[in-house]
């Protein structure tokens, strides 16, 4: 089993987790299977990405359980978004595609680690341990996939935005204009307008189009399907 160290906090998990989830059986299970290997007092669970960040605003969890594909977001986008919320806080991915691409890329997103959605409890355990000593969990049988370029450099770059930087871009990939994110947000549309400055200069790039395209290379699209546009 390859683990790897990334600097991920190191502590004994005993308080609360959250499971990021839209499949109630699985939840469930996976609440079960949380409560039984490990020390946690409190397994919570939602089925979408807002709702998460939301409740990551007030007491922070010792872990983070993500899948990555939501109602309301879809690949590394999410993964990132919920990073930049997280605020230290390690997030495993327990996902149904377990590609070796997925779980690499997942990795450079910052996941702690990566649990195959089929994987026994014992998996479970073992990336719990991993984690609580500041490792990062692979599956058995992982092999890192080659680099590729693009997508690493727009994972890291995308990597840097704070917690309302990716949101207002969520919203700009949606083609939502500033008066309308302003609206959805209800924050000034300066104040808009000054993310989205910021959110350019981190990314890079000259446009919002540009920013999108950015944002594109990162939901991973020949392994990951687009992000769903909300209603």
């Amino acid at each position: 089993m390859e683990r790897m160290d990334l600097g991920i906090h190191k502590g004994a998990l005993t308080g609360w987790a959250l499971v990021v989830d839209d499949h109630p059986l699985f939840c469930d299970a996976l609440e079960l299977t949380l409560t039984t290997v490990a020390a946690f007092r409190e397994v919570r669970t939602c089925d979408r990405l807002e709702r998460a960040i939301a409740m990551l605003e007030g007491d922070l969890p010792d872990l983070v359980v993500l899948d990555l594909n939501l109602p309301d977001v879809s690949g590394l986008d999410g993964l990132i978004r919920l990073k930049a919320s997280a605020r230290g806080v390690p997030v495993i991915v327990v996902s149904s595609m377990a590609e070796n691409q997925v779980i690499s890329a997942a990795l450079k997103a910052g996941a702690a680690g990566f649990v195959p959605k089929h994987s026994p409890r014992s998996t479970f355990r073992e990336a719990l341990a991993a984690v609580s000593r500041g490792e990062a969990f692979v599956p058995e049988g992982f092999v890192a996939a080659g680099d590729d370029g693009e997508v690493e450099d727009a994972v890291e770059r995308l990597s840097t935005l704070t917690a309302q930087q990716s949101r207002i871009l969520q919203l700009i990939c949606q083609g939502k204009l500033n008066k309308q994110i302003a609206f959805d947000l209800a924050i000034a549309e300066t104040t808009v307008k000054a993310h989205v400055t910021a959110i350019m200069r981190k990314l890079g790039v000259q446009s919002r189009t540009q920013a999108v395209l950015v944002a594109g290379q990162a939901r991973f699209s020949t392994v990951l399907p687009s992000a769903p546009v909300s209603s």
